[in-house]
């Protein structure tokens, strides 16, 4: 048996490591204004955080066609895989889920099996790789979306904020917050364990962040993996990290249009 994996780029893995590990990532696209551009195809993280700082408005994020996703399946199929998992950024937060199981309809020659990771990122990024990693060692189907899900609700993933402009921008904060924020130096910190943006306090200055992100990681935790936005203090953050990393990530558009640049991520296992 042949399981191959499919996945979207809100995963945040480089291309790299989804050429190593087999993984087909979709992209999703961004739009500036009149400008669309394809996640990691035509716009790189760099470019984006670059793009961004030039702009008033934010970009517009969309999940990718169903065609897409089918294109990703087809090739699979082609290519000898007997099954397909594909494992999507969480459903509370985009339609790339909803697009995939479009694209399941058209598909013929192999089961197609759809799995919501409930996370984003270098958490989801975490949940792909490990099934990667079980196909690749021959597991079926059914035991690689048993584990993932195992996975998914043992997976959290947290972030800090480095900047009110993007929450702003978005309308997630009016105004008069934003500049209050930024004049006491509010750091918002955030919890995407459950698969949706959830409050998770704030710290004054970004010192005082890091501190709080690096003391939620458990001593018993594993699958560590870090984000950024190209925060400058990435190397100061993973200085304060007793427990091994296994990979520190750029992190895309997708969720960098609402992080903002210098956001870090920070996902573990329990």
């Amino acid at each position: 048996m042949s399981v191959r994996i499919v996945t979207d780029s809100g995963c945040d893995l480089s291309p790299e490591t989804a050429e190593t590990l087999g993984i087909s990532v979709v992209p999703l696209s961004i739009r500036f204004g009149s400008t669309e551009y394809t996640d990691r195809v035509d716009l790189s993280p760099e470019k984006f955080y670059a793009e961004m700082a030039a702009r008033e408005e934010l970009p517009e994020t969309a999940a990718p066609s169903p065609g897409a996703f089918a294109e990703a399946f087809r090739a699979h199929i082609e290519d000898g895989a007997t099954s397909i998992v594909c494992i999507n950024l969480s459903e509370a937060l985009s339609a790339t889920a909803q697009a995939a199981r479009t694209a399941v309809n058209t598909v013929d020659g192999a089961p197609i099996h759809i799995v919501d990771s409930v996370s984003a990122t270098v958490g989801q990024g975490t949940l792909v790789m490990r099934a990667a990693e079980a196909a690749r060692d021959g597991a079926s189907a059914e035991d690689i979306i048993a584990s993932t899900n195992d996975l998914s609700a043992r997976t959290h993933v947290l972030g800090i904020l480095d900047t009110l402009d993007n929450l702003k921008k978005g309308g997630r904060i009016g105004n008069a917050q934003a500049m209050i924020g930024s004049l006491l130096s509010i750091k918002p910190c955030i919890d995407l364990s459950t698969g949706s943006v959830e409050e998770a306090g704030r710290q004054r200055t970004r010192k005082k962040a890091l501190a709080w992100l690096a003391g939620e990681l458990p001593a018993n935790a594993t699958n560590v993996a870090i984000g950024h936005g190209l925060a400058p203090d990435i190397d100061k953050f993973k200085e304060m990290i007793d427990i091994d990393i296994d990979r520190t990530s750029l992190i895309g558009p997708v969720v960098g249009t609402h992080g903002g640049p210098r956001v870090i991520g920070l996902s573990y296992t329990v």
